[in-house]
């Protein structure tokens, strides 16, 4: 059924599927049609970061910014979704056309620029949700905020989410807000996590529950580099690194229709740069410090691929566009042979 769906939806504009199907997914939960529809999805539980999972294959954030459809998402099976990246304040994200299928490689290209609502839009989402699952809430910076004054947004937007969050993730790896990466390097890294944490554990006194702190990295760092994020996540004690972000390689794609367009790709061409970085995180991290792996996730084998290299968790967002909702099941149906 999905390949008729995604057959109509491939003749629209990548960004009007996407709103289309963000809307269908709202509003078929709205309605109670979504789980007849959807394939089961077994019970294959997993605790990570102190949290309880039903399973290890999530939504990558990006899909669902506003958390407008968690609902319908959640009667995906998802074990987990994340939702962002949202801002302090609203904003357009950038021009359009802003986003590019490139379906002979399986990938997308986006250069979207954290286009939301703005947080609190996202809170009362979130509230009107009836989702009582895992949520990550992914969050950034507003594009006209100077990054050295970054760690602002980022702790407004802490402050705000944190009491309806089971993890927070910083996305600091977009390459669609201009000097975003730069905050993953040498002390500028070290003073953004290190006022997250005080944050963290300021938050969670008030609150009286303790909200793991993830941080999204790029997949485009050299070794000094990645060993560089390594550290700090072991010095400023992160609950988790999820890896990775969107490529600015084009490798593979420069001959396709959009290949030559700016922005982030996702997707299959992304896959092995993605799980090479886990596996050198890993290498540094061991497991005092889990690693949520995505990127490029098509099939149930892409996901144990992941995970043998270091992967506690995984999550789709590319995959589920040109595969549909029985990526989620072949996922975690191949985990759990794999367990068993």
């Amino acid at each position: 059924m999905y390949s008729i769906a995604r057959s109509v939806l491939f003749q629209l504009s990548a960004e009007t599927a996407h709103e289309l199907t963000i809307e269908g997914l709202a509003a078929g939960a709205r309605l109670g049609l979504l789980p007849a529809l959807m394939p089961s999805v077994p019970d294959a539980p997993v605790t990570v970061m102190g949290i309880n999972f039903p399973n290890p294959v999530g939504l990558a954030a990006g899909l669902d910014k506003n958390a407008s459809a968690i609902d319908g998402l959640a009667a995906l099976g998802f074990g987990f979704v994340e939702v962002g990246t949202v801002t302090p304040r609203p904003q357009p994200g950038n021009p359009k056309p802003r986003m590019f299928r490139l379906p002979e490689a399986q990938g997308i290209i986006n250069r979207m620029g954290f286009n939301n609502e703005g947080v609190d839009q996202l809170i009362a989402n979130v509230k009107k949700s009836t989702f009582d699952g895992v949520l990550g809430i992914n969050i950034g910076k507003n594009f006209d905020t100077p990054v050295e004054d970054a760690a602002n947004d980022y702790i407004i937007c802490m402050q705000k989410v944190y009491q309806y969050a089971s993890y927070i993730t910083v996305n600091i790896s977009s390459p669609n807000t201009p000097g975003l990466r730069d905050l993953q390097y040498g002390e500028s890294l070290n003073q953004l996590l290190s006022a997250l944490k005080r944050e963290q554990a300021s938050l969670a006194e008030i609150h009286g529950r303790y909200v793991p702190l993830t941080v999204k990295i790029a997949p485009d760092m050299d070794a000094q580099q990645l060993q560089g994020v390594a550290e700090c996540v072991l010095e400023q004690k992160m609950d988790a690194v999820i890896a990775t972000n969107t490529t600015l390689s084009r490798a593979g794609v420069e001959h396709l229709p959009y290949g030559d367009e700016a922005g982030g790709l996702s997707g299959v061409p992304v896959k092995d740069k993605s799980t090479q970085t886990i596996a050198d995180l890993y290498a540094i991290l061991t497991d005092q410090v889990p690693i949520i792996g995505v990127g490029g996730i098509s099939s149930g084998t892409d996901a144990l691929e992941k995970m043998a290299a270091g992967a506690k968790l995984v999550q789709v967002y590319s995959g589920l566009i040109y595969q549909g909702p029985s990526l989620v099941k072949e996922c975690v149906t191949a985990y759990r042979e794999l367990m068993n």
